[in-house]
């Protein structure tokens, strides 16, 4: 009965009241800044971490694959945890973590040293990336939300922008090194922060090991068997049959569950259901393209570090201008309207950089990156608002991991879609990465078609 009383107290309270509510909204963006600009800066940076040490393309994108592979298999269970041991104490320990890791990334002087470094830093960025949705669900009003979210993509869409772009100027200037050091004085000021985020009740339920231990295959092997397809074929196949395995005992274990690690509860609501899975495909095109575009832009363009930085940031321009034009539509049209135009631009978008001819003005390449920025920033927003909207305000910490985890494994199934491509041919990879965003982008306007064709699917936000 407490339990319940806890549950409904945290559902009358809409959101935190103005001041606190500003700070707490403050603290959300830094670290989202400072998540941003870590991934986009390392991205870039890439091409000069090969020649530094000497590796070929298909195994330096394993310095984004640990880091992706270390967060997605950890983001669920971070979430459970979180939920037991508050939001505040995860947010202090993953950002700390995140600092050290960093540190230890700066100081690698071998592909070895900077995986682990990457991974490590993966885990931090876990730790805070779970309560992200969680935080904003409790930090807004539910007639707020839809601007909280646009605020959260607006963001990450500006720091898309500096990222590149700022990576791309440390590159010119000096090592690699440098990349992983940027984001420290960010990490110290969001400490102070912490005391302004939400109270949110605690999961006083079990914690269940063998659910957190299962999702760890779930999501580690299929990454793993997709990236060694081609030069691993049966050690790949044993890999995703092991997945399958994992998950099919997973999902059976969790589905009488009340509130399971996996919230498979929550799957069953359908606006939810349709935007994890649209979610999916629509990060999975973006980290694609942004992984790809760099080594197509250096090696096929021939283009400075300068000019890739500013391709990629006329990307995140297009995210950051379409993200309040997108919150405030998604409160008066339908979700799959909405985001099945945003996927669209995504697709054309790819598709005109990818057809257009090497010798073409850099301008056309620039607006073809704006095209694809404006179909995601499109997209984002209310896709997000219907999945977070959609669940109930006390599984908001699970909803928000389930975010989350999409988001990332979208990401890491991007980002080993174009290791693939570049072990079927070293001489086009990057083109086919290109190819591969594209495909991506048409799933996920085919989930959206099908969505808008279901009636349920906006009936129950």
């Amino acid at each position: 009965m407490a339990d319940a009383a806890k549950v409904s107290s945290a559902e009358l309270t809409d959101g935190l009241d103005a001041p606190r509510r500003h700070w707490a909204a403050a603290t959300l963006l830094l670290a989202l800044t400072i998540a941003v600009l870590d991934a986009t800066m390392s991205n870039v940076a890439l091409p000069a971490i090969a020649q530094a040490l000497s590796i070929n393309p298909g195994d330096v994108v394993w310095v984004v694959i640990a880091y992706n592979l270390v967060v997605v298999v950890s983001l669920l269970p971070l979430s459970a945890v979180a939920e037991r041991v508050g939001f505040r104490r995860m947010f202090a320990a993953g950002m700390t973590l995140f600092m050290l890791a960093s540190l230890g990334s700066a100081a690698s002087v071998s592909l070895t040293t900077l995986i682990l470094s990457r991974m490590a830093q993966g885990l931090g960025s876990a730790m805070l990336m779970c309560l992200f949705g969680g935080l904003v669900r409790n930090i807004y009003p539910l007639n707020k939300l839809g601007m909280g979210l646009s605020l959260n993509a607006m963001t990450v869409g500006l720091m898309s922008v500096a990222g590149p772009t700022l990576g791309a100027f440390i590159l010119q200037l000096a090592s690699w090194h440098w990349i992983f050091l940027i984001t420290l004085p960010l990490c110290l000021i969001a400490y102070f922060g912490i005391r302004y985020l939400p109270d949110i009740p605690r999961n006083r339920g079990r914690f269940d090991w063998l659910a957190c231990a299962l999702s760890i295959p779930v999501f580690g092997l299929s990454i793993i068997g997709l990236d060694a397809l081609v030069e691993h074929p049966l050690q790949a196949v044993l890999c995703l049959l092991l997945a399958a395995l994992a998950a099919w005992v997973l999902v059976r274990r969790s589905r009488d569950q009340t509130a399971p690690i996996v919230p498979i509860d929550l799957l069953r609501i359908t606006p939810i259901a349709y935007a994890v899975g649209a979610s999916a495909f629509s990060f999975a095109a973006q980290m694609s393209a942004f992984v790809a575009l760099p080594f197509y832009a250096r090696q096929v363009l021939g283009y400075s570090y300068a000019e890739v930085g500013m391709l990629l940031g006329a990307w995140s321009v297009g995210v950051a201008v379409m993200a309040p034009v997108a919150g405030y539509l998604s409160n008066r049209y339908a979700v799959a309207v909405l985001c099945g135009i945003g996927a669209s631009g995504i697709a054309l978008g790819m598709l005109w950089l990818i057809l257009l001819p090497v010798n073409a003005a850099f301008l056309w390449f620039t607006l073809s990156m704006l095209l694809g920025g404006v179909g995601f920033g499109f997209f984002q927003t209310p896709n997000n608002r219907a999945l977070l909207a959609g669940s109930p305000r006390h599984r908001s910490g699970a909803a928000g991991g389930m975010q989350a985890t999409t988001r990332v494994f979208g990401q890491s199934f991007g980002t080993t879609l174009v290791g693939l491509s570049f072990n079927l041919s070293a001489t086009h990879g990057a083109r086919l990465g290109v190819i591969a965003a594209i495909a991506c982008a048409l799933v996920a306007v085919l989930i959206n078609v099908l969505r808008h064709m279901n009636p349920m699917a906006d009936l129950e936000l």
